[in-house]
């Protein structure tokens, strides 16, 4: 008997029982369109993760206060008045201007680009025409904080190093502050009350939306002079540090220099070194691509068993279709048909169920990934697909051979007594 022989009559038999069979692909269907559209959700879960750490800078390293053992007065315990190390140990490290420009001397840290000083003020109401609004970040910095963070304008420009230098009371505001303060008006060139200080708007930032914990765009950057003499206080101690890597492959070691140049100027012991927190961009995006990877892997096996499901019920359905061909085969066999030709009818049978289910599974995926799910924009990923059209047509041929084998086992005689 000929394959298109066989496809004939397989089509007529699934054609027979169409309730049947359209609930058996129904069950494939449903199996492929899982597997596709939660790697998709997984997939498009890591994107968005590894979007928003890109956004933060991609070479980024953020040196921030920790507790370690120095004490208020800055780096190497000169303020402690003779306080012993054991006595400051439970005190915040400071980092200081100092530590900055001992991280620009190349000779220092030849693997780090840009460094900028972060200060950080609390609580701080902008006022603007009757309008009030509290941003979540109100920080000082220079200009190089612009690359090293990956901030890029909407509108007017980010602050200079002259700015800087001149301690002008110019700001940068974030879009959802400028939403709060300005709703429809245009913010640059306006002058805006921060606590007791006017700074006048010279830029607004491009939107990086949130990062999971916090709005990104609820924030207010300004010179980190100007910052000291209306809302901090002119202090050298710095909330954190942003340093930018001369590569994504330098990141590890600019960290280590960070380390190594701050213990070495402040002449700190291990213990104290241990105090400052180093976050790295390039480790943070490692360790989530690997938990989105796991992550992406665990939901895949989760579709995958309604696949396995599908299959059962594919070798359920073809021991019903044996069952009731019964006298078919024996008729058949009677007539000289070999038992490769039986075996093959039925395998055929099997995985033309299977194909076409998996088939409409593809289609149903590649639909259903593009809304949006739980907040997550699904990205398909091409191997879903092909592995699970593919897996679709095994499970058709796994699970179809018992019952094709058993067709195909039957004697003549026994076929043709069956009622």
């Amino acid at each position: 008997m000929s394959v298109l022989e066989s496809l004939r009559i397989a089509g007529h038999g699934l054609l027979a029982n169409r309730m049947r069979s359209a609930l058996t692909m129904l069950g494939i269907m449903i199996g492929v369109a899982s597997v596709i559209m939660l790697v998709a959700v997984g997939n498009g879960s890591s994107q968005a993760v590894q979007s928003q750490i890109d956004s933060l800078g991609t070479n980024t390293l953020i040196v921030s206060r920790g507790f370690g053992g120095f004490g208020g007065g800055g780096f190497g315990g000169g303020g402690g008045g003779g306080r012993s190390r054991l006595g400051t140990q439970s005190r915040p490290a400071l980092l200081t201007l100092a530590d900055v420009k001992a991280l620009q001397n190349l000779q220092n840290a030849p693997d780090i680009k840009k460094v900028a000083p972060v200060v950080t003020a609390l609580s701080v109401t902008g006022a603007f025409q009757g309008a009030t609004y509290s941003p979540t970040l109100f920080e000082g910095t220079t200009a190089d904080f612009a690359e090293i963070r990956n901030e890029t304008m909407a509108a007017g420009s980010f602050f200079t190093q002259q700015d800087v230098t001149d301690h002008r009371r110019v700001v940068v505001l974030g879009q959802t502050v400028v939403t709060n303060l300005f709703g429809s008006q245009n913010p640059i060139g306006q002058n805006v009350k921060f606590g007791n200080a006017t700074f006048n708007v010279i830029g607004v930032l491009n939107a990086k939306g949130t990062n999971g914990t916090q709005d990104q765009d609820d924030v207010v950057l300004a010179p980190y002079t100007a910052v000291q003499d209306t809302l901090t206080g002119n202090s050298s101690n710095l909330q954190s540090i942003a340093v930018e890597a001369v590569s994504r492959n330098a990141m590890n070691s600019a960290s280590t220099e960070v380390t190594d140049t701050i213990t070495a100027d402040h002449h700190l012991s291990a213990q104290q070194a241990a105090g400052i927190s180093v976050l790295n961009q390039g480790a943070l995006l490692q360790t989530s691509n690997s938990t989105s990877s796991v992550f992406t892997t665990l939901l895949g096996a989760v579709a995958a068993i309604s696949l396995l499901v599908g299959g059962i019920g594919v070798m359920n359905i073809m021991l019903v279709t044996v069952t009731e061909r019964t006298r078919e085969i024996g008729i058949r066999k009677a007539l000289g048909a070999q038992r490769g030709s039986i075996l093959g009818q039925f395998l055929i049978e099997a995985m033309l169920l299977t194909m076409v289910g998996g088939i409409l599974g593809v289609v149903a995926g590649l639909i259903g990934s593009r809304f949006q799910v739980v907040g997550i924009d699904p990205v398909v990923a091409p191997y879903s697909v092909f592995l699970a059209f593919g897996v679709a047509v095994a499970v058709g041929l796994f699970f179809g051979i018992y019952p094709a084998n058993r067709a195909a086992s039957l004697r003549p005689i026994d076929a043709l007594r069956h009622e």
